[in-house]
């Protein structure tokens, strides 16, 4: 176990695939923490539109730069890989009172856990409050442009994958 750290923050989530809400919220965290791991959640039970090494290939090509920004992987529980890193902080966004929910239990249950680790929730910015991963994947399945909500390597992506199936 590392002891938690509190310029350091894990901003977990699916990246499935990555948006601009998402990069708002790397943005806005890096205002708040010095150093920030941003780190795909790896669930062996799920199969996600991309593979886990294609998210981190979209992750790392647009954050690869970013100064104390770095990415990885994980299994298994956030607040327990926040430990594991020695992360003081979880960031999560919220879009809807639905997201609120689901968040506010899960940091319930981590605070249980885990006391020493904090969540951050960070609201999403008003242009990308009704953006989520899933709809994006929906409208392109339709030929719908999404790129105004992602950055240009995942509507390449998108787009190879959609071209294919």
């Amino acid at each position: 176990m590392t002891d938690p750290k509190s310029g350091l923050a894990l901003f977990p989530a699916s990246f499935d695939p990555l948006t601009n809400g998402h990069l708002d919220l790397v943005q806005r965290a890096r205002r708040v923490f010095p150093e920030l791991v941003v780190a795909v959640a790896h669930n062996v039970k799920k199969t996600g539109t991309f593979s886990l090494e294609e998210r981190l290939a979209m992750l790392n090509e647009v954050l690869g730069e970013l100064p104390g920004v770095s990415v990885t992987s994980f299994q298994g529980l956030s607040v327990e890989y926040a430990r594991e890193i020695g992360a003081s902080t979880i960031v999560r966004g919220l879009r809807a009172t639905s997201d609120f929910e689901y968040e506010f239990e899960m940091t319930l249950m981590n605070r249980h856990m885990r006391p020493e680790v904090e969540t951050l929730f960070l609201m999403t910015s008003q242009e990308y409050f009704y953006v989520s991963s899933s709809r994006l994947k929906e409208l392109v399945s339709f030929g719908v442009d999404i790129s105004e909500w992602v950055p240009p390597i995942v509507d390449k992506y998108l787009k190879a994958k959609f071209a294919a199936d």
